[in-house]
């Protein structure tokens, strides 16, 4: 799952819809695009997000870029953009206990599988951010950044990020005292020194190491070692 159909080039400049079109001037569509928000958080959930963006002006998302690039409101905007025009769409939430149970490798293809699974319109294409996702019954292409460069995935992480940042204000509200509504569940200073003070919550992920550090399950690193403060294990 890692080339373009025979013939079928996208020039450099060809925009955040150039995917699309090129795929369709070869007759091939639906065209999802399927994207994840939280692999790099040690607490809270794994969200995947997949879209089928009708051709033409329906398809048209004002505004759309890559989640991460986007401010809040924005993101909100074309959230609600998304799923109005979009022809299917899908969000799968993976729970962090299913997340250290299958490795965030795992759990993240998994998710990404699922969300793919869950569109009402069955895509004959799929396009995915960064790496390949096999056994999705359909080919399709990995691209370097591709929530940047493809309206779909743009779509799709927009889907992921608003989702899950919702899931991250609605667990700030039990467990207030990590601030989870600022940083949705990954590191920063604050994040790091409630986990010291409290230790972890029950919704925090076991697998990472500064989480088992702040359970007493790893050893602090001597002055040498990198702290490597948000590195799931292996």
């Amino acid at each position: 799952m890692s080339d373009l159909p025979r013939g079928l080039t996208v020039r450099r400049d060809a925009g955040l819809y150039g995917y699309e079109r090129a795929l369709r001037r070869h007759g091939i569509e639906p065209i999802a695009g399927v994207d994840e928000a939280g692999r790099g958080a040690c607490a809270g959930p794994l969200v995947a997000g997949a879209a089928i963006l009708p051709p033409g002006r329906a398809g048209i998302i004002p505004g759309l870029a890559d989640s991460k690039l986007l401010t809040e409101k924005a993101r909100e905007r074309c959230y609600e953009q998304v799923v109005r025009r979009a022809s299917s769409w899908a969000v799968v939430v993976v729970e962090h206990d299913e997340c250290d149970r299958l490795g965030m490798h795992v759990a993240n293809i998994e998710a990404l599988r699922r969300a793919v699974a869950l569109l009402e319109l069955p895509p004959a294409y799929v396009l995915t951010d960064g790496f390949p996702v096999d056994g999705l019954g359909v080919p399709g292409l990995a691209i370097w950044k591709g929530d940047r460069v493809a309206a779909c995935i743009s779509a799709a992480s927009v889907l992921a990020k608003v989702t899950r940042d919702r899931l991250m204000r609605d667990l700030d509200g039990e467990w207030p005292a990590y601030d989870f509504k600022t940083h949705k569940g990954y590191i920063t200073e604050t994040h790091a020194a409630a986990l010291t003070e409290h230790g972890p919550s029950p919704v925090h992920r076991m697998r990472f190491v500064n989480v088992r550090r702040a359970a007493g399950l790893e050893r602090l690193p001597g002055p040498s070692v990198a702290e490597g403060a948000s590195e799931p294990l292996r």
